[in-house]
């Protein structure tokens, strides 16, 4: 071997334990770490079982179907109908929305987080009147339990309530009687106060006629469309077919109008043998003025008669007309 061959062999054996060194060590670290994930995974897994037992679930949103709405037995029928006639004469005069909302309790959630959560669900207050965002809602919410009141405020009326004015009223009107089990009087108070409020804003002038909230007439209006849809379905897919859609279209509408799945699906259901039921009928013997549709689809009147009379019947519910709000508003506790 010649002199260079000799000195390159033992570079290489100088550089083999070397390396070996540093993949031991390597290894050695690898190990270590480990060890030290494996020790932790108990007290890891402690800490997610804790955190998952601990955590509640969310108060629900009730759903509106009156200007107040109490979960927790405090007012008597004669009380809710009084506070009921008050909110009802702010909205005639007005046509700004205010409810009154008592619960039990927010808890998980802070008073703030849950009300901005009814205030989405509920959209209390007019939305867009003659092109203009009014947004002209007030929601009073009261946690029994929690000893704690918020009153939220839609964007349009910020400016006639604003929150020192909205603390105000919490601080003088509501704390002082709900601390001497006085809720009736200390809501009646409340309002009494937000109305000389909402009674000096200049607001859209409210639509006359018996009231109808926008969230009603949206109801209203879909329903409408999944009618008339499903009509014209059955006539070009077929009998099932037809009711297939119209009972789908029912529960999408349903389920996108905020009722739960569930719900949604026995609305879509309903509507399906509702449908399948109508189509039947024009397979039969035809009888003057109207004719059956292609494949058994719907009965389809060519002429005579109309749409009835029509009114709101008694007990009429009640929703939001599509206001929107910002965090606006006060807390208080007593």
């Amino acid at each position: 071997m010649t002199r260079s061959g000799t000195v390159a062999f033992a570079h290489v054996r100088a550089r083999v334990p070397a390396a070996n060194l540093a993949a031991a060590q390597a290894g050695r670290l690898g190990g270590l770490a480990r060890r030290w994930i494996l020790s932790l995974l108990p007290l890891l897994a402690l800490l997610l079982l804790h955190a998952t037992a601990g955590a509640q679930p969310l108060q629900a949103v009730p759903q509106l179907s009156a200007r107040v709405t109490d979960l927790t037995g405090t007012l008597d029928e004669g009380q809710r109908r009084d506070l009921e006639a008050r909110l009802a004469a702010i909205e005639q005069r007005k046509g700004a929305q205010v409810v009154v909302l008592m619960v039990r309790s927010t808890q998980p959630e802070t008073i703030e987080d849950y009300s901005i959560r009814v205030a989405e669900a509920w959209k209390i207050g007019r939305g867009r009147v003659d092109g203009k965002q009014v947004d002209d809602g007030v929601i009073l919410l009261v946690a029994k339990d929690d000893r704690k009141v918020r009153i939220e405020v839609g964007y349009g009326l910020e400016g006639a309530i604003p929150d020192a004015y909205a603390r105000r009223i919490i601080a003088e009107a509501i704390t002082p009687r709900f601390a001497q089990g006085d809720f009736n009087g200390g809501l009646q108070a409340a309002v009494q106060s937000l109305g000389r409020l909402i009674d000096g804003e200049d607001l859209p002038a409210p639509a006359r006629g018996a009231p109808q909230s926008a969230g009603e007439g949206d109801w209203l209006s879909g329903l409408l469309v999944v009618f008339v849809g499903g009509m014209i379905a059955t006539a070009v897919l077929g009998r099932l077919l037809g009711s297939m859609a119209g009972g789908a279209g029912a529960g999408v509408f349903a389920a996108l109008k905020g009722a739960p799945l569930l719900m949604a699906g026995g609305v879509g259901f309903v509507v399906f043998l509702l449908f399948l039921v109508f189509a039947a009928s024009g397979t039969g013997g035809m009888r003057p003025g109207r004719r059956a549709g292609p494949r058994g689809g719907p009965v389809i009147w060519t002429g005579g008669g109309g749409w009835g009379g029509g009114g709101r019947g008694g007990g009429g519910g009640f929703g939001g007309g599509g206001g929107g709000f910002g965090g606006g508003g006060a807390s208080g506790g007593w």
